[in-house]
């Protein structure tokens, strides 16, 4: 049975008192904005959760590329350049990462960049729709010398002479230079200039370092055998053999000459102009010496590429130290010429010629050293030549044991060096013996006066080295043994017998040596034919570093070239 109504008025009152009074409690509001303030800080934490996640990752990329391209642009790095980013990448996991290497190299330089990409997937940020961030990276190393290291390797033999050759050859060397220096910075660069012709004439302050035969000192040359062109280097202590001073073409004789007069076309030139310019950073010294140069005599391009390879190799070192300790070199580059694998230096030599390798002359052993068989009166000018024992009796005198001399200058037979013993002079006079009344003579009779006179001077033997540096071979063979010797055993017994000579097809293997050789110390060779034959062009192109190293010019194009070469070695002196 139903309660009655009354019953459930108190109830419903009470819930409605309830209802009102929840609607009135602000409490739960504080609740729920919490809830968003906690929701929005976990997103703003881990935004800059993946936003500090991005950052080292980034950083990472960035310096695993930025050490490969610097390992991959070391001049000293003999990997390929692009697989030692590779492999710097694969070691830090990101070889998915690395994007395109480039790789620029030349000579004494070398650039290498790189770019890297990396997909970052976020963890809190895709909240907000971002899902994924991308990382690119970039990065360039370059790596070039600041220093250089010049030979000048300059052809001034005879056919320099024709179509103004010396003419454009100074002109286009001093623009070089200029162009050198105008833009380097000081102290960077030395140039040594190597004229060469049949021989290459060093300063007497090298030649007193070094340790070579002492038969002369009328000019300064060596006689460098094959081995020596199988190496770039020089030595301090080995013997090297010094070229006589001597004229194997013309006839000259400088000893009757008043002064005395050196042979005027030596295979070794006794002229300081022909001398080889040593480490020079001063340009006016250098065109100078440019300005200076004459022409005469062969072609030896081994010779010159011999010292212009010397003049670059460390090898040279010690002897630069004493030169400059002696004062004779700037005391800045008594460290030169630095080893050759010195990565911030450049090594370059530019080997120039008109021609192609021709005769180089020199004097054999028996030749060289002691007394000759001539005698000179330098008192009255008059050569003597001792023949042996006058077993002929070519005097006529009866003695058969005594020296026979030759006299050239009155094509006699004696038995001494004129000026070394006497002689009978015989006057004729005429002396009347019958006179006429008015005195006058009427008959004359002759009257013989002998008596013996001292030889004037004094005969001094002539030493070998001394013959040849005065008197050419040729005129050695003309005027002393030709007048009293069968002409032709004249010039096999004094000529032929006398100089030797190292003929075109040896120099040409051993010019291609010292180049090959001078290569492979990372020497860089550029070579200019100068209206050159053949086969001069040939060797040229096969001793050049490349193709694009070697010059093919005629008249003024010389300057293009040297300009070029000046603007290539110009191109590597960039500061690291």
């Amino acid at each position: 049975m139903n309660k009655p109504m009354r019953d459930e008025r108190p109830r419903a009152a009470g819930i409605r008192s309830h209802v009102k009074r929840f609607a009135g409690d602000e409490s739960g509001v504080m609740t729920i904005f919490g809830v968003y303030i906690f929701v929005a800080m976990i997103v703003v934490v881990g935004i800059g959760v993946d936003i500090m996640r991005y950052e080292r990752d980034r950083a990472h990329l960035q310096a695993t590329l930025d050490r490969a391209v610097l390992a991959a642009a070391d001049l000293d790095q003999p990997l390929p350049p692009a697989g030692v980013v590779a492999d710097y990448f694969a070691k830090a996991g990101l070889s998915d990462a690395l994007g395109e290497v480039t790789v620029t190299e030349s000579i004494g330089s070398r650039t290498v960049s790189a770019t890297a990409n990396q997909t970052f997937v976020t963890q809190f940020m895709h909240m907000n729709g971002v899902e994924t961030m991308q990382i690119d990276s970039g990065s360039t190393a370059q790596e070039r010398v600041d220093a250089v290291e010049i030979s000048l390797v300059l052809d001034v033999s005879g056919s320099m002479n024709s179509n103004s050759r010396l003419t454009n050859l100074k002109i286009a060397a001093k623009d070089f230079v200029d162009e050198m220096f105008d833009n380097s910075e000081p102290d960077t660069v030395t140039i040594s200039i190597v004229p060469y012709a049949t021989q290459v004439s060093a300063p007497q302050e090298l030649f007193d370092l070094l340790n070579v035969t002492t038969e002369h000192n009328y000019s300064r040359c060596i006689n460098w055998v094959g081995s020596d062109f199988n190496d770039t280097t020089i030595s301090t202590t080995r013997l090297y053999e010094r070229t006589m001073h001597f004229d194997p073409w013309n006839y000259f004789d400088g000893r009757d000459n008043d002064p005395v007069e050196l042979v005027r076309l030596p295979v070794c030139s006794d002229q300081s102009r022909h001398e080889m310019i040593l480490l020079e950073d001063d340009r006016l010294t250098l065109k100078n010496f440019i300005d200076g140069l004459t022409a005469n005599g062969n072609t030896s391009l081994d010779v010159g590429m011999k010292w212009g390879s010397i003049l670059v190799d460390p090898s040279f070192q010690p002897l630069a130290q004493d030169l400059a300790n002696a004062g004779h070199l700037n005391s800045q580059f008594s460290n030169r010429p630095v080893p050759h694998d010195d990565s911030e230096t450049i090594k370059v030599i530019v080997l120039m010629t008109d021609g192609e390798n021709t005769s180089q002359f020199f004097i054999n052993p028996g030749f060289r050293t002691g007394d000759s068989n001539i005698w000179w009166n330098e008192q009255e000018e008059i050569y003597s030549v001792y023949v042996g024992i006058d077993v002929d009796d070519e005097d006529g005198d009866g003695n058969t044991t005594e020296p026979r001399f030759y006299w050239p200058h009155n094509n006699t037979w004696q038995d001494h060096a004129y000026g070394e013993g006497t002689y009978d002079e015989t006057t004729y006079t005429q002396e009347c013996t019958s006179f006429r009344r008015n005195g006058s003579c009427r008959r004359y009779q002759t009257v013989a006066t002998t008596v013996t006179v001292n030889e004037p001077g004094s005969a001094e033997i002539v030493t070998y080295a001394d013959l040849w540096a005065y008197t050419s071979i040729a005129q050695v063979v003309r005027s002393l043994y030709e007048p009293w010797m069968n002409d032709s055993q004249a010039w096999d017994d004094w000529y032929y017998s006398v100089r030797n000579f190292v003929g075109a097809g040896t120099k040409n293997a051993r010019t291609l040596a010292i180049c090959n050789a001078a290569k492979a110390n990372d020497t860089i060779v550029f070579t200019i034919g100068f209206e050159a034959p053949s086969g001069g062009t040939t060797i040229l192109q096969q001793c050049a570093s490349s193709a694009a190293h070697f010059f093919d010019v005629e008249g003024l194009e010389l300057g293009d070239a040297f300009s070029s070469i000046a603007s290539s070695i110009r191109q590597l002196r960039l500061t690291q």
